[in-house]
């Protein structure tokens, strides 16, 4: 099976800390699962790793002129804005999915969940959302992030709809029949003059490119009884250079659909 961690140029994940000691017992559990070793000393500069803090997990990078942390953060930031403004009528995301009014939502497969955003749009509108992720790091991220939403009363319904699975999306979903998935691959970064936001530089860092994306789009095609979505860049080539059916367009990216319905 494909790991994420294997892609060429990849920054491989070797220690997790702690930020006090009362988290040390769960910095411990976390490296036993993930295979890390706990940090007794701070990171070597330029380095990622883990951090357990007492409210959340955290991808780190060290160094004078690091980034902040990332994490998954369903409750705040622009999620915690639009969440009580959701709505099938206003999101593109879920027309490309084709939720509408009356209609019960599909069940939906996220087979790249990254941080969980999409999942949780399309789940604060009634969909089953299976959540797929094959970095072991980021799969923790998630699982700590969806725990944390789980906690929030006006969060733990849509929370509840939201089951992560740690595997390789091609893999899975050839046992796994559903109604629509969604894709939102990374794609090779040629533009070095662009100015990419935190959360992608530390992907694109730590995950890699999706190089077998367009493999993704052919199990995908082949799992998916409605509809597959494709995620791109307002500019960029359909996946895999296949056409979709019909597009959905946003300002800075679009939603390519391929209906698969008989």
């Amino acid at each position: 099976m494909k790991k994420r961690e294997a892609v060429k140029g990849a920054a491989l994940i070797k220690t997790i800390a702690c930020d006090s000691a009362a988290d040390r017992p769960r910095a411990e559990a976390l490296a036993r699962a993930l295979g890390l070793e706990l940090a007794e000393t701070d990171p070597a500069p330029d380095t990622w790793h883990l951090a357990v803090t007492p409210e959340r997990l955290e991808l780190r990078q060290c160094g004078p002129k690091a980034p902040g942390p990332v994490f998954v953060d369903l409750a705040g930031g622009r999620l915690g804005y639009r969440g009580p403004r959701v709505s099938a009528r206003k999101e593109p995301l879920a027309r490309a999915v084709g939720i509408k009014g009356g209609v019960i939502a599909p069940d939906v497969v996220d087979a790249t969940a990254g941080l969980g955003r999409d999942a949780f749009i399309l789940a604060l509108l009634g969909c089953k959302v299976t959540l797929l992720e094959r970095h072991p790091v980021i799969a923790a991220l998630l699982a700590d992030g969806l725990d944390r939403a789980a906690r929030e009363p006006e969060l733990a319904e849509a929370a509840g709809r939201m089951n992560l699975v740690r595997g390789d999306a091609a893999h899975w979903l050839a046992d796994h029949p559903c109604d629509v998935v969604t894709l939102d691959p990374m794609y090779p970064h040629r533009d070095k003059s662009a100015l990419v936001k935190k959360e992608m530089r530390a992907f694109r860092a730590v995950v890699g490119d999706d190089e077998d994306a367009a493999q993704v789009l052919e199990a995908s095609l082949q799992a998916a009884r409605e509809r597959v979505v494709v995620k791109r860049p307002v500019r960029a080539e359909p996946l895999g250079g296949q056409a979709p059916d019909f597009q959905i367009p946003g300002s800075s990216t679009r939603f390519d659909v391929y209906l698969t319905r008989p």
